[in-house]
């Protein structure tokens, strides 16, 4: 079995600046205002239109990432209904194949880290969980139906596509401290990015200032969308 941190990977060239060049003009068309364009591009623009919620014009650019968490966080990931979503397959995937090395991965829960006992049991249940499943499958069972067993915290990789506003919308509920705490583990660390990226659109956003920071999950920015996880 293999025990990981949550991650999130995202392609450089979602990150590319000229995002907010294009929201810019889109937006200006509503106030025939594009010949107060500057080459520089004015994020006062679109900073002063979030305000005031005018928000659907941030509606035409998008961001994809992919997130490396749980199951059960992603079962809260794909309520957000303004998305496209392709997941890990536990129907399809079988993990007693040999490109799994045999074995199922586990995301780890960083709030049991320090009460051993919690932990162990944790350990327990999901060592317990993969010789079943193993064992289902042995016996002819197909991946679907061995499934049945595999544990909430079972990795899964899943790729979000949202677009600008969506992402605000996201990010309002879950780095909010009501929201779980293996989901603000990601969202704030990409609210951060974001807001190092993108300041007009997400530096009004607040979040869980108490969340751990050394649990943040950690982010991949890379050219190499077949980067291994």
């Amino acid at each position: 079995m293999i025990i990981k941190k949550p991650e999130i990977l995202i392609p450089a060239d979602q990150l590319d600046g000229t995002i907010m060049r294009r929201l810019e003009r889109y937006g200006r068309v509503c106030y025939k205002s594009e010949g107060n364009m500057q080459p520089e591009g004015n994020p006062a623009f679109l900073k002063s239109k979030v305000k005031i919620g005018h928000e659907s014009i941030i509606e035409h650019e998008k961001v994809t990432v992919m997130f490396v968490v749980d199951r059960g966080i992603t079962h809260e990931i794909v309520r957000h209904r303004i998305a496209a979503y392709s997941q890990e397959s536990t129907r399809y995937c079988n993990y007693s194949k040999d490109k799994f090395g045999r074995e199922i991965t586990v995301i780890e829960p960083y709030f049991f880290l320090n009460d051993d006992n919690a932990y162990n049991l944790w350990l327990d249940s999901c060592q317990a969980a993969e010789t079943t499943y193993m064992a289902m499958l042995d016996s002819g069972r197909s991946a679907q139906e061995a499934r049945s067993i595999l544990p909430t915290c079972l990795k899964t990789e899943i790729v979000v596509t949202y677009n600008m506003r969506e992402w605000r919308h996201f990010f309002r509920l879950r780095c909010d401290g009501a929201a779980h705490p293996q989901m603000r583990q990601v969202a704030i660390p990409l609210l951060l990015l974001f807001q190092e990226q993108f300041p007009e659109l997400y530096e009004d956003i607040d979040y869980d200032h108490g969340f751990p920071s050394e649990h943040y999950a950690n982010i991949v920015i890379t050219d190499d969308l077949f980067l291994p996880l």
